[in-house]
Formats: C-alpha cells, sequence, structure tokens
C-alpha cells in the first residue's frame, strides 16, 4: 500500500489533541548518535505519522551506563519519596488521560474504550506498589542456625538496572506495568517500546520526569528488534520481556548466558469453557469481550470455545448476535466497539487463518472478511465452527478477532480441551455455580483462570500473580512476585559466641556428641514464623 500525503496526516492529527510538532518533541527524547530513523505509521489509515532513532549497539550502550550512575542514587533515596513519585506520575496519568488516550489510539488504531482500559490500569498498579512495596523491601528476621547463640536476618537489595521490553499491543500498560515496581525497589530500567508504539512510551516517560523521577533512572531506547534487544540484553541485571513465544526463547537464552534472570510474559491460545449451567446470555456478552478487545490482539484474549452440548446450540445463537452487534471503526471516539489490526502482517496472518480453515472444512457464522472501507487493516470479528483439529486457527496464536466454537460432552470433556495445549496462560470458565466453576478452575493448566468473567477481574487483581505455563512464559508480573522478581536477597548472619566449632581444649568427638543433642533441641524448638504467630 502506498504512503498516505502529508495532508492525509494532518488531517488525522487534527482530530486528536496531538500534532506533527508534540510527536517530533516527544522523539527527540532518545538520546542516539545514529542518524538512521524508522517511520511510524498509523493503522488506522496507514498513515505516516512521524519517525524515531534507530538506535546502535553504541546507543543502548550509553542509555544503560547513564540508567547505571542514576540507579545508584536512587537506590539510596527513601522509600517514602519513591513512593511519592508513583503516586505523583499515576495523578499526572489520569490528568493527561486525553492525549494518552489519542496517542494510543493513533499508534495501534484500537478503540478508545478499549484505551481506556489501558490508562486506568497504570493508577491502580502504581498505588499498589506504593502500599505494597515497603512490607516487600522490610528486612526480615529468620531463624539462625543455633537459636538463640546465632541469629539471621534477611535484607532485599535491587538487582540494578532492569531491562524492559514490550510489545505493540498494549504499549501504555505494558511500558510501565512492569517499570513500576522496579522503579520503586530501587533500580534503574531501560525500556525498548515496540518500533510500531513508541510516543506512547514517550509520553510517559514525559510523565515520570514530571513527577520528579531523576534523570537516567527511566531511559528510551527505539530501534530494530534484532539490534537493540540483544545488545540490551547484554548489559542489564535482568529483564523483563513481554512478546511472542518464539522470542521469548531467545531471549531466555541469552539471559541465561549472561547468567541474569528473566520474566517472560509469551503467547497464548486460552479457552473460554462454557458448563452446562451456564447464563447463556451473560456468558455470550462476557465471550464477545474476551474474544474481541483490542480486536482479538491481547495475550488474555479467548480463541478457544467450548460449550457443553446441552447449552451449545442456545449459546451459538447468543453468542452470534451479540458479536453481529459490534460496530467496526476508528475514530477516536467511544462510537466503535472494535478497532483496526496492527498492520498488514497481522492482517495476512488473521486471513490465512481463516482461509486455511476453510480449506479444511470448517464453517463461518459470522465475519470472516477484510473491511478496507472502515479501514486498511480493519478484519470482521469472526466465529467458526468445526474447525479441524489441526488447522492453524485450531492450534496457534491468531492474535485476532477470530475464534472456534466447539461443543463438549461434558465437564470432564470440556477441561481435557481446554489442557490441550501447549500454552496456558488465561482461561475463562462459565456457571451459574461459583464454587463449582473454581473446582474446575483449579483443574485448567492455566497461570490465571476467571470464573464468569473472560480476563478482567484477573488482569485487575493486581495483589495477585499473573503469568503463565508451558509456551506461555516463566515468572510474574503484579502481586508481591511484581516487585520480588527485581530483588536480591541478601543473608546477615551473627553470632553472639563467637566462631561456631569446637572449643579450645574441648575434643572433637565431645565437640559432636554435644552438637548432637542441640540438634535434636533445636529441631524441637519453634521456629520464629510460628512463634510470631501464637503471639497474634
Amino acid at each position: 500500500m502506498a504512503p498516505q500525503t502529508d495532508t492525509q496526516t494532518q488531517a488525522l492529527l487534527e482530530e486528536t489533541r496531538l500534532s506533527s510538532g508534540r510527536l517530533e518533541t516527544l522523539s527527540r527524547q532518545i538520546e542516539a548518535d545514529s542518524t538512521a530513523t524508522i517511520t511510524v505509521r498509523a493503522p488506522a489509515t496507514d498513515a505516516a505519522i512521524g519517525s524515531i532513532p534507530a538506535c546502535t549497539d553504541a546507543d543502548v550502550g550509553r542509555a544503560v551506563s547513564r540508567a547505571r550512575d542514576a540507579q545508584v542514587s536512587w537506590a539510596e533515596t527513601p522509600l517514602k519519596e519513591r513512593s511519592d513519585v508513583l503516586e505523583r506520575f499515576a495523578d499526572l496519568v489520569l490528568e493527561h488521560r486525553g492525549e494518552l488516550l489519542d496517542l494510543l489510539q493513533l499508534e495501534t488504531g484500537k478503540s478508545r474504550q478499549d484505551a481506556v482500559e489501558e490508562v486506568l490500569d497504570i493508577p491502580l498498579t502504581c498505588s499498589y506498589y506504593a502500599d505494597t512495596g515497603p512490607s516487600v523491601l522490610a528486612e526480615k528476621r529468620r531463624r539462625g542456625a543455633l537459636a538463640p547463640a546465632t541469629t539471621a536476618r534477611v535484607t532485599r537489595e535491587p538487582v540494578g538496572v532492569v531491562g524492559v521490553i514490550s510489545p505493540w499491543n498494549y504499549p501504555l500498560t505494558l511500558s510501565v506495568t512492569d517499570a513500576i515496581p522496579a522503579i520503586l525497589a530501587g533500580n534503574a530500567v531501560v525500556l525498548k517500546p515496540d518500533e510500531k508504539t513508541p510516543f506512547t512510551a514517550l509520553a510517559l516517560a514525559e510523565l515520570l520526569e514530571r513527577a520528579g523521577l531523576p534523570d537516567g533512572v527511566f531511559e528510551i531506547i527505539t530501534g530494530q528488534g534484532p539490534v537493540v534487544g540483544p545488545a540490551l540484553i547484554d548489559r542489564v541485571d535482568y529483564v523483563a520481556f513481554t512478546g511472542s513465544t518464539e522470542t521469548g526463547r531467545a531471549v531466555a537464552e541469552q539471559a541465561g548466558r549472561n547468567l541474569i534472570d528473566c520474566s517472560l510474559e509469551l503467547g497464548g491460545k486460552n479457552p473460554l469453557v462454557v458448563l452446562d449451567d451456564a447464563d447463556v446470555e451473560q456468558a455470550a456478552r462476557g465471550a464477545v469481550h474476551a474474544c474481541f478487545t483490542n480486536a482479538g490482539q491481547l495475550c488474555l484474549a479467548a480463541e478457544r470455545l467450548y460449550v457443553d452440548e446441552s447449552v451449545y446450540d442456545a449459546f451459538l445463537d447468543a453468542f452470534v448476535g451479540e458479536t453481529r452487534r459490534l460496530t467496526l471503526g476508528t475514530g477516536f471516539d467511544f462510537d466503535a466497539d472494535v478497532g483496526s489490526l496492527i498492520d498488514g502482517d497481522q492482517l495476512e496472518r488473521v486471513e490465512t487463518h481463516v482461509a486455511d480453515a476453510l480449506e479444511s472444512g470448517a464453517s463461518v457464522l459470522t465475519g470472516g472478511r477484510r473491511r478496507p472501507d472502515v479501514g486498511p487493516f480493519c478484519y470482521e470479528p469472526t466465529i467458526l465452527t468445526d474447525v479441524d483439529p489441526d488447522a492453524a486457527v485450531a492450534c496457534e496464536e491468531t492474535f485476532g478477532p477470530v475464534v472456534s466454537v466447539e461443543p463438549v460432552s461434558d465437564t470432564e470433556a470440556a477441561i481435557a480441551a481446554a489442557n490441550d495445549s501447549d500454552y496456558g496462560l488465561n482461561a475463562s470458565v462459565w456457571t451459574g455455580d461459583r464454587d463449582r466453576g473454581i473446582d474446575v478452575a483449579r483443574r485448567i493448566d492455566c497461570g490465571t483462570v476467571c470464573v464468569n468473567d473472560g480476563y478482567v477481574s484477573g488482569w485487575a487483581a493486581v495483589d495477585a500473580p499473573m503469568g503463565g505455563v508451558g509456551d506461555s512464559g516463566l515468572g510474574r508480573r503484579h502481586g508481591r512476585a511484581g516487585i520480588e522478581r527485581y530483588l536480591e536477597s541478601k543473608t546477615i548472619a551473627t553470632s553472639r559466641i563467637g566462631p561456631l566449632d569446637a572449643p579450645p581444649g574441648v575434643p572433637a568427638s565431645w565437640y559432636a556428641r554435644g552438637m548432637v543433642g542441640l540438634t535434636r533441641l533445636q529441631r524441637r524448638l519453634p521456629s520464629v514464623s510460628s512463634l510470631v504467630g501464637r503471639l497474634r
């Protein structure tokens, strides 16, 4: 497709609070010697909206060096001051939500209501870690080797410089969700946003600076993933990556060679299960949200639906009806339910998956077409049935507005079908009996399972860890685990009696017998934690 003209680009920007000058100002935040640039395009029209530096290995090295220098004094900053920065940042995000929403839609093509989910996530995450951080970071007493003659305590220290590599589908929340706890813990962060959606991350960096974050604590590098990604991993002390399973394996391999830890939130082929006692109307509404939010470009989106055969027809009628009522659009308002795919490559993947399914005997109940009349990369929400189990759409992550629906004989068959995947990120169970739903959820092999909801109740539970199993990744964001991953534990042990060795003049055999006796006694002593529990 030929690039749009400057006139068309200007017309697009006039629908927003943005301008070419504003985008250029954001781009100038990136410190790079490289003169090469990358063009950023708006999916709504395929218009070129600006450019960013294509950073080199040397540019990455300088960014990490600045972060490492800044991290030392940031780690020494009182925790209350670090928390206050995050709380001010949260307030600024809400205050500037209009521009952030415009940026999100401009760069991703998503609908306005889908963009709102991202904006709301940041203040909640900031407040959670500002509240929870002190208890995680506090020094803890542990049982000594020989109580009460010895003591032990554990301190937590920041790992140093954290590299965050974020994707294009949720460039606001996934750029900072992993950075917020790292910063609170006293680390510096170097963020590599996807080259398709850099301006949202740059706007967040600007707000962090206004909130009082010192220079260098949050650095951004832009460029092609194969160039700057490996350069970043080779220089940082921890990597938080969100993206495809294929790339995640490469990230983990390189991190392993460097003996640094990493967390990986990767792909998913998420199941949604409708049990025989479910409210089918409610389940259908929930499934529409679970499947077609952000045009299906959501790692938590449901792509495989398994419905008890006793309610299959009723659910399918309701689900198709709800899906057909969805509206497609790319405007900067709340009129459209579903926005655009990110680019031509993603559109081609969706079309290929649907064509392959149809060739294998699948049926389209609704959708199944691209919509160039709405936007160059828009595709209708699509429901397939009779999908061959070996078809790509049944096995591989489509990452688009395409789902398959299959009847199952009973609950056991639904659980087996849900677990028949190499992925294990998110699942959804619909039932009229919450306790039954929880029991089924325990048997589904996913990092998060939502009962009577698609994904929001799990993602928004920021006090609970979120992540995948199998090909969906390793490690967790959110909860205490979300900040503990950025900390190194240090044990400080003391002895009140000097060296734990045989005293001078005491035969070794006597010392050995004495230590055996003390060991027997030690085994019968309550631990520090149990003593604290009894006192409470």
